[in-house]
Parts: C-alpha cells; structure tokens; sequence
C-alpha cells in the first residue's frame, strides 16, 4: 500500500502533494513502482495535528481519487474517519476505506462501508490523534489490541459489513510508546487469531528514529525496510509505505525464502 498524503502538515511529506497534478503524479509513481493499493488522505494524524473541517478534506481528496482513478489499475484506498467524505471518495472511484478510529468517531461510517460493500481497514489507536501521545499505558499490549479489534470486528459486523470485507491494523505509532511498537512488530503474528488480513503501518515513523537516532523522517527508510522484512516474515499481509520500490523488492525476498522450497521446486 503505496501512502499518498493530499496534506500541508503530515509528518513526513507534509506539502509535498498538496496541488492535484503532483498527487496524482505520485500516485501513477508509486503504482509504477509497484503498489497493489494506493492509499489517499486529507487529513494528517500525526500526533498533536490540527483538526481539519470535513469540507475541506473532501476539498484535498475528491479530486485526486477522481482523477488517479481513471489513471490506475491500482484499487484507492481513502483514509477516513468519516461517512461524508467515504461516500464522497466512494463515488469517486475509492474502492477501501481505511478508519484510524475503527468505525468509533463517526457512527455512520459503517452504514457507508456496509452498503459500499466494500473492505474497511479497522486500526486500533488508544485516545485520538489529538491526545494519543499523552502517556501511553497498557498491562499487555498485544493482549488489549487484539481484543479491542475483536469488539471492532464484532461492531462493523453488527454493522451490515461481512465479516471476509474486514481488515485489522495494529496502529503502530497511534497511543503507543516506543516499546510498545516494537512488541507489536516482535508479536505481530498473535494478530492472526483474529482471523482477518492485517495491515500494518509503520513507515518513517518516530519510534524508528528513537530507535536509529535518525531525526528527519524521510531519512529513515533503510530502517523501516527492516521493520518491512520482520512484519511480512510474521504474517502481515498489507505493507503502508512511502518507499514502495524498495519495499516491494523486500517482500519479494522474504517471500522467497519463507515460501522455500515450494516457490522454487
């Protein structure tokens, strides 16, 4: 899943896609460099980010949905947390929705998803992008991810959406310390008793600068390649990264060697 941020202030390439021409220019990139998803925001959730209308998030993604649509054969995911802008991005030509919140902040999202009949993306995050940040606890960290999305699963289904439609992210990096994200990539696999895709999300991100000394984010991808290698080696089925070139060659390798001999026999 290629990362395409129609956003001033995300935290990596914050302003670098903001007009529609270079969004959808990044797009067809990242599919040529070998995305299997591409996936749009408007909205930036680092943490502490500033709270961005509706309007004008359908304002950034609409048009880019639109048009990259109509130039790749790669399916768009939006990234929402809300119904407006999924229906929106749905008529558009989005065809996944990827909800931080799991369905919590906006109470018809799943009405949208289920008549959509499209997958949701269902990430766990502890608080909102807003407060996540402040002094993040748990007595077992996997434990609580996992049964928070076993109750989000439950809720998108309660909701009308099938079961096989849903996909499970962990949220590195949403309420999570640094330890905490490096459990989860350690213990990625417990994830699987959920039963359903799991998507993870851990490109750039601050925790691989803590952990590498690397400050500047776009700096960091050596590292999250890394990262990349160990999640797919436990059973991640979804990658989001900046770098999908260089991620997409690791993936071919850690599946040529854990799908030994039979790949190659």
């Amino acid at each position: 899943m290629g990362i395409l941020n129609v956003t001033p202030d995300s935290f990596s390439d914050g302003g670098m896609f903001v007009t529609i021409d270079k969004a959808v220019a990044h797009g067809e990139a990242l599919c040529s460099a070998g995305a299997d998803i591409i996936d749009v925001g408007g909205v930036s959730t680092r943490p502490f980010a500033d709270p961005v209308s509706v309007d004008e998030e359908i304002a950034r993604v609409i048009p880019v949905i639109k048009r990259l649509s109509q130039r790749v054969s790669a399916p768009i995911s939006v990234d929402t947390s809300r119904a407006e802008t999924a229906e929106r991005a749905i008529e558009a030509g989005a065809r996944i929705v990827n909800d931080i919140a799991a369905l919590r902040f906006d109470p018809l999202l799943g009405d949208v998803v289920a008549e959509a009949d499209l997958p949701v993306v269902l990430m766990h995050m502890q608080g909102t992008p807003e407060t996540m940040q402040i002094r993040p606890a748990y007595d077992d960290v996997m434990g609580e991810i996992i049964d928070f999305l076993s109750g989000s699963i439950d809720l998108a289904v309660s909701k009308g959406i099938p079961r096989e439609n849903i996909i499970v992210d962990p949220g590195i990096g949403f309420g999570k310390k640094v330890e905490h994200n490096l459990t989860i990539i350690r213990e990625l696999s417990r994830l699987k008793s959920l039963g359903r895709p799991i998507l993870v999300g851990a490109s750039r991100k601050s925790f691989i600068g803590e952990v590498t000394g690397i400050k500047e984010p776009a700096r960091r991808d050596t590292a999250t390649l890394a990262v990349t290698a160990l999640l797919v080696a436990s059973g991640a089925d979804i990658i989001r990264v900046h770098d999908v070139k260089r991620s997409t060659e690791v993936v071919r390798m850690v599946e040529g060697i854990t799908d030994f001999p039979d790949r190659f026999s």
